[in-house]
């Protein structure tokens, strides 16, 4: 894809990286002249010298034939300007970095179609460290709404030899938390399961969850006789 991220700072930067490395197109818009050399030096990076708010500069970019724009400076201001000026060229994926929540509903009208709150991820990302060691956390989806994690169910589990069903429908289970695969390692078996799977000791249970639910679900899937 031909992607166009504007801003090349922490987020910025190592979103350049990642997506060079995964072969896409790539153009930096940033108006730091010291980055746009440095992340060129370290990525071979197209890297366009200024602002995201510049007509010019988005022009230079490519922005007429951009698949995505990225807009992850640390200003909403900017941000919310770029999504403008990126909807004024449809292009058909517009993802912002947000810092204050009082920008969400004039990104929705500017047409921003991802609305990312760094601070959220983080924040629920230490809280899953924090009360759920055991966890292990694949990824975040919905804007950082929901967690794609994995747990070990442990020798002793009071739900190992249960069904997905039964453990669903429990009523601690939170309605909003759902399977999505399991892995077990006695069998080497990975499959998306479905109702009448049951649940062993040492199965690996992959599941998404809203950030606020995983303590209970953990708390439930791991609880011993």
């Amino acid at each position: 894809m031909y992607v166009v991220v504007i801003g090349g700072g922490m987020v910025g930067g190592g979103l350049v990286r990642r997506l060079m490395d995964n072969k896409h197109d790539v153009v930096l818009v940033e108006q730091s002249k010291e980055l746009c050399n440095a992340l060129y030096a370290e990525t071979g990076v197209i890297a366009i010298h200024g602002s995201g708010t510049s007509v010019d500069a988005l022009k230079e970019a490519g922005l007429d034939k951009a698949d995505v724009v990225v807009a992850t400076t640390g200003s909403d201001a900017v941000n919310l300007a770029a999504a403008v000026i990126a909807k004024s060229f449809d292009v058909p994926e517009i993802i912002v970095r947000m810092r204050n929540p009082g920008y969400r509903n004039p990104y929705r009208l500017a047409g921003a179609t991802k609305i990312i709150r760094v601070t959220d991820l983080m924040v629920n990302q230490m809280m899953i460290y924090i009360e759920n060691p055991q966890v292990r956390r694949i990824t975040t989806i919905g804007g950082g709404k929901a967690d794609v994690f994995v747990v070990i169910v442990p020798e002793g589990a009071s739900l190992a030899g249960k069904s997905i069903v039964a453990i669903t429908s429990d009523s601690e289970f939170p309605a909003q938390c759902v399977f999505v695969a399991v892995y077990n390692q006695e069998k080497d078996e990975f499959c998306i399961p479905r109702g009448k799977q049951v649940i062993n000791e040492q199965d690996e249970l992959f599941l998404i969850s809203p950030g606020e639910n995983i303590k209970q679900v953990v708390d439930l899937l791991t609880r011993k006789v």
